[in-house]
């Protein structure tokens, strides 16, 4: 098997894995899966490509995600989004530890997760380095996607109206922890999800298709 896996000290590497579908495996397939959260021990060299792992283990072992069509359909949403966004190896401890404790918080919170995915978005944006600026007030009632600014007046081809651009407002300002506090119906946070992604498409080149939010429409439908 070759798993690639974003790492702390590495950022994302590919690693190959011997004998993983034997019956006599020393490393478990399950531990591979989409989402995990592991820590290895690898071989590394430098003008290589492709590494060999020596030792993998749980860094965290979830307890809802694996059983929760919910949760795992918003996990693989994160991956998904990362991985299309992730294209050098360096190593970033600020952006791992933002993956991490998304992923861990996903797994855990009792709260609903209906926000959760636009909320990381938004945080997301910050790493990558085009985070919305400003907020929703009588003066700049309306965000320009484009511009990635609260701006005073709506424009047609990619700003949201007054409403939206509060929603926009509050989930922009609130924690990951806290996204569940901001109201929204089903059919504005489906049409926030395609303002956020439309948002990645105008500030990253050559952003591809995500495929992951059709299905996260449908289970929240």
């Amino acid at each position: 098997m070759i798993a690639e896996i974003y790492t702390e000290e590495k950022g994302l590497q590919k690693y190959i894995i011997s004998g993983v579908r034997s019956t006599k495996a020393k490393i478990s397939a399950g531990l591979l899966q989409v989402t995990s959260l592991v820590e290895i021990v690898a071989y590394y060299k430098e003008d290589s490509g492709l590494n060999r792992i020596k030792e993998i283990k749980p860094a965290f072992v979830y307890q809802q995600i694996p059983f929760d069509v919910y949760r795992g359909a918003i996990g693989l949403f994160i991956v998904e989004v990362t991985r299309k966004v992730l294209r050098q190896a360096d190593q970033n401890e600020a952006l791992f530890n933002f993956l991490f404790e998304t992923l861990v918080l996903l797994d855990q919170t009792s709260n609903t997760i209906a926000n959760l995915h636009l909320s990381f978005l938004l945080k997301f944006s910050e790493y990558l380095g085009f985070a919305p600026q400003g907020t929703h007030n009588h003066t700049t009632p309306c965000f320009d996607l484009q511009e990635g600014t609260f701006v005073p007046f709506f424009t047609v081809k990619f700003g949201l109206d007054e409403a939206s651009s509060q929603t926009f407002s509050q989930l922009l300002h609130s924690n990951l922890e806290d996204a569940h506090l901001v109201k929204i119906n089903r059919q504005q946070r489906q049409q926030m999800l395609e303002y956020l992604i439309q948002f990645f498409q105008l500030h990253l080149d050559n952003f591809p298709e995500i495929n992951a939010h059709q299905v996260l429409r449908e289970i929240f439908s």
